[in-house]
């Protein structure tokens, strides 16, 4: 059964690629059924995956396959907390490695263009302290970073 509220994510006929990545490189995530087309639509033809159910991070999510035309931007993105230098790396590195690509502050976004923050709860911590001065350095040390180095952020919250 579908959730209530799931995202829907567009894909130019990779969704099912992409779902299968995120199972592999996510904790809680998962593929779920595959729906196939019952007739040609104008992204393909009958018989091609149109959706696919996932989880990612406990997220629910449906991919489909909705031709070109439609690429994914920054205004959304998946926010994944890390507790770990190693994890954080781990993921990091497997987005880009996977034909991603880096950006600033954490950020980083898959081939598919969807775009990931992956942010140690060190950085959130310190942001959500109520310790002004701690969140203001933490965040300039952050900024200067592309992937989040925890032990630079702790550095910076110490002073």
């Amino acid at each position: 059964m579908i959730s209530k509220n799931t995202i829907c994510l567009w894909y130019d006929g990779t969704a099912l690629e992409a779902a299968q990545f995120y199972a592999q490189t996510f904790p809680d995530s998962s593929v779920g059924a595959v729906h196939r087309a019952p007739s040609d639509y104008p992204a393909g033809k009958a018989g091609d995956v149109l959706t696919v159910e996932f989880t990612v991070a406990g997220v629910p999510c449906i991919g489909m396959n909705g031709g070109p035309g439609s690429p994914h931007s920054m205004a959304f993105s998946f926010q994944i907390a890390t507790d770990t230098q190693e994890e954080t790396d781990r993921l990091w590195n497997a987005i880009i490695a996977n034909g991603g690509s880096a950006n600033a502050c954490g950020w980083c976004q898959d081939k598919w263009g969807l775009s990931w923050q992956i942010t140690p709860r060190v950085l959130t911590a310190a942001y959500t302290s109520g310790d002004r001065a701690a969140a203001k350095r933490a965040f300039e040390a952050m900024m200067t970073m592309t992937k989040i180095d925890i032990a630079a952020i702790e550095a910076a919250v110490r002073g």
